[in-house]
């Protein structure tokens, strides 16, 4: 059975967890080690996802599998209408059993809730993500791209895609 649940502050721990095995995983073929450790304390260290939840208003989801925490979600209000799905990353090996997909149909209902009107999710992607495919299954195309500085001299290379809701 698939459950999906608002996270908490008391998530963090175990949004950490998860991260901590899924993103590596994600960006092993795609960054340097280097990178990926970088992004992993700017992204998924305590303090960041503590300041992303009380004072950037992302909005955390965790999706678990008979009991199992295995996956997460991110959405983040943008701007009047648009809403960013930062992160979704289910672990490799429950992938495969339509938790994506899952997690995806949940972004878009928790982003109604918070906004009835038509407005837009969008996402950065990196180019070299295989994540793509599945994204534009999911109804979404690219919109823009670019390459953008996160610090250490590392850069984000992003397809910006987006799906009107």
């Amino acid at each position: 059975m698939i459950e999906i649940r608002k996270a908490t502050e008391a998530d963090i721990p175990l949004i950490r967890e998860l991260a901590g095995v899924v993103f590596p995983d994600t960006y092993k073929d795609i960054l340097s080690p280097e990178q990926v450790d970088y992004m992993m304390q700017w992204m998924y260290s305590a303090e960041s996802l503590h300041t992303q939840m009380t004072k950037e208003g992302h909005i955390y989801y965790l999706a678990s599998y008979e009991g199992d925490a295995v996956g997460y979600l991110s959405i983040q209000p943008e701007g009047e209408g648009v809403f960013h799905l930062q992160k979704l990353y289910v672990l490799a090996s429950h992938q495969g059993l339509h938790l994506g997909r899952r997690l995806f149909e949940y972004a878009i209902k928790a982003i109604k809730k918070l906004h009835p009107g038509p407005c837009q999710m969008r996402l950065n992607v990196n180019r070299a993500n295989k994540a793509l495919t599945f994204y534009e299954k999911m109804g979404m195309t690219k919109i823009d791209e670019g390459d953008f500085p996160i610090g250490n001299g590392y850069y984000m290379n992003d397809y910006i895609m987006g799906l009107d809701i």
